[in-house]
């Protein structure tokens, strides 16, 4: 499975496309939807799904507009879904101005895991905190885990908006300590071996 790393928009989120063969799985389609269509097309792959870590905009907002020339749905935690519903208002409180953002209509949520086709298996590992349904993929035999904004390579996830729970986000990086020697894919910055 080959890991391409694209950091996107204004907040630079990290998007991952994981690539086998010609299909292509997304986590976290960032809000650079103009860029990742043409990079499918470019490279000549077949989106078979989109997964989000959580359900803050500067992850997921490209997913509506993607939706709009793919029918592939965004896999999330229910417990986001608020975060869904104000996509727009949000993105316009830490960009300072409007941004153009659709939300995504063809959502599914977890459990249970995703109908993809795709090879390798992975590991859907729940840990709120950072937002009420944030969660992290573990792919076990690339020893890969994408933590979205739980964990980064020199830091936590914040916890000082109203839906944050420290005391989740503790119990949730003590799951991911459990997993030895893996390579963290976070939402924003570099990779790193925990």
């Amino acid at each position: 499975m080959e890991i391409i790393t694209y950091q996107l928009g204004p907040l630079q989120a990290n998007c991952y496309f994981l690539i086998e063969g010609s299909d292509c799985l997304i986590i976290d389609p960032a809000d650079d939807a103009s860029f990742i269509l043409e990079e499918i097309q470019r490279r000549r792959l077949n989106l078979v799904g989109m997964l989000a870590t959580h359900g803050h905009f500067d992850h997921i907002g490209a997913a509506g507009e993607i939706q709009l020339s793919l029918k592939i749905p965004l896999h999330i935690f229910k417990e986001d879904q608020f975060l869904i519903d104000r996509l727009g208002e949000t993105a316009e409180y830490f960009l300072d101005y409007k941004p153009y953002i659709i939300k995504p209509k063809n959502i599914k949520y977890f459990p249970p895991s995703p109908r993809l086709r795709w090879t390798s298996k992975f590991q859907i590992i729940f840990t709120p905190g950072h937002t009420p349904g944030g969660c992290c993929f573990y792919f076990k035999e690339e020893n890969a885990l994408f933590t979205g904004d739980t964990l980064f390579a020199e830091g936590v996830g914040r916890t000082d908006f109203s839906y944050c729970s420290k005391e989740d986000l503790e119990k949730s990086l003590a799951k991911i300590h459990k997993l030895k020697d893996v390579v963290i894919y976070p939402g924003h910055g570099d990779s790193k071996i925990i």
